[in-house]
């Protein structure tokens, strides 16, 4: 899999409580905090309680999650800042609109981001992917640079197709990048973008119109918490405007989507409870690499394939890690 050259930053943030003197004490109650837009996948949340589970964290003893789930990404700094004066020992934010109002929330908090974002060009990390940011680190799931790999699967199925409309939302601090992935992929495959912007939900009917009006034949969606926490309604959007789309995480599949191509956001969660272990038991966030995922998986529904009148090429099916029927 292709990797983003990243640029090196130094991240500038302060931490006011030394991680020595966070070192994880016998019978003390540790507070997470989860900051997220809507609630989490079972998919996500589950692997990530399993994890803490076998390091020796149990819910209710010497456990609790605290969710603070936004409706909106407006509403994520509000709701980070809530967290914070909950007294949590760390954050993690899940999802890229969370990352930021979590860092900026913090005011020495650690954090633990898991996110499809470039965390050099956002100033999370220093070293390369080597090293954290002062009081934050995580796990990056290199969203972006798979927006090709999509889109190349797209015209794998569906040879004829000359036209993509490009779902994103405006305020993901990767949006930029995204965008010149997609608009370079589209010239080598010889098609041709429309850009589908959103800012909210209310937004996602009328971007699949303006799809159509532009003459475009499929979507792909990036990677974005508010479309997950929406996916079924993205889904059945695709679905009543006849849309084949190729999507970043199973969910959407599950919901009735097309296909997806991305990380197995199971044993990325799962990972994040080591960090969370790391974190708890005295390490600085700035020691802790930022991770990138070593696994990823093709997901195929072939009952949706079958509505749209698309035959899945035998090669793509033999390729596929999960089919659904």
């Amino acid at each position: 899999m292709r990797r983003r050259e990243f640029i090196r930053l130094s991240s500038t943030f302060a931490v006011a409580l030394p991680y020595a003197a966070r070192a994880q004490v016998p019978n003390r109650v540790y507070r997470i905090g989860f900051l997220r837009i809507g609630p989490p996948p079972p998919s996500f949340i589950e692997p990530f309680r399993q994890g803490l589970k076998d390091l020796g964290y149990v819910e209710g003893q010497n456990l609790t999650i605290e969710f603070g789930l936004a409706k909106n990404a407006e509403q994520l700094p509000e709701v980070a800042d809530a967290l914070v004066r909950r007294n949590v020992d760390l954050i993690v934010a899940s999802g890229a609109a969370a990352v930021l109002p979590a860092r900026d929330a913090a005011r020495g908090v650690p954090v633990i981001f898991i996110a499809g974002i470039d965390p050099i060009t956002l100033g999370l990390a220093s070293k390369g992917l080597a090293q954290g940011g002062a009081n934050i680190t995580g796990l990056t799931t290199v969203q972006i640079d798979l927006t090709a790999k999509r889109m190349q699967l797209l015209k794998e199925m569906l040879p004829s197709l000359t036209s993509v409309a490009f779902l994103l939302r405006e305020a993901n601090p990767g949006t930029a990048l995204y965008v010149a992935e997609a608009e370079r992929a589209a010239q080598t495959l010889g098609m041709s973008l429309h850009l589908m912007p959103t800012r909210s939900a209310s937004d996602f009917e009328q971007a699949f119109r303006n799809a159509l009006a532009f003459g475009a034949a499929a979507v792909v969606p990036m990677d974005d918490a508010a479309f997950t926490s929406n996916r079924r309604e993205l889904v059945e959007l695709a679905e009543r405007y006849k849309l084949p789309g190729v999507y970043a995480i199973r969910e959407f599949v599950a919901e009735g989507g097309l296909i997806s191509l991305g990380p197995k956001y199971k044993d990325v969660y799962r990972r994040a409870a080591t960090y969370v272990d790391k974190i708890l038991k005295g390490t600085n966030p700035a020691d802790l690499p930022v991770e990138q995922p070593t696994t990823f998986e093709v997901v195929i529904n072939l009952k949706t394939a079958a509505a749209l009148g698309i035959a899945i090429p035998p090669t793509l099916l033999a390729r596929a890690d999960e089919v659904i029927e």
